[in-house]
């Protein structure tokens, strides 16, 4: 068995001068779950740009152009950045897309908000709490897809 098999298999990091890379610890139980949250987030949101691209694009302010392109397009980067989240190497830039998109996507939020009249089956109170919504999802965007820190080097008693 090689030492990073084992390492492994104990959930200690590999140093660096091991072969192993950079020592990361695993991300937690809490990490995790803010990335599946993340993930399912938008795989169900991308997945909706395909599914009701005519009800997507109604929120699309009209000072945009090409709301159907607009939707299709953010809808297929929303899911690519999902796809992005699975794998660890790509977490990061990943993470930087989404909340990219996720600032992208906010004139949107505005726009509902200042015409309600135009989304009566919207609850005004839900048109106001998509900005706070968005907030967190920010937050829980930059954490969850962050690197994990590295534990400090642990001196030699010799």
């Amino acid at each position: 068995m090689t030492r990073r098999q084992a390492s492994a298999l104990d959930g200690r990091p590999v140093p660096a001068a091991a072969g192993g890379g950079p020592a990361a610890p695993a991300a937690g139980p809490g990490r995790r779950a803010g990335l599946a949250f993340v993930f399912l987030w938008f795989l169900i949101g991308g997945s909706a740009h395909f599914a009701f691209t005519a009800t997507e694009m109604r929120i699309v302010p009209p000072y945009i152009p090409w709301p159907r392109a607009t939707v299709l397009i953010s809808g297929a980067f929303e899911l690519l950045g999902a796809a992005g989240l699975l794998w660890r190497p790509t977490r990061r830039a990943a993470g930087w897309g989404l909340f990219a998109l996720t600032v992208a996507v906010t004139p949107a939020h505005v726009y509902m908000l200042q015409r309600p009249e135009l989304f009566p089956a919207v609850p005004y109170w839900a048109l106001v709490l998509r900005l706070p919504v968005q907030a967190a999802l920010l937050a829980l965007i930059a954490w969850g897809s962050a690197p994990a820190r590295r534990e400090p080097a642990r001196s030699s008693p010799i």
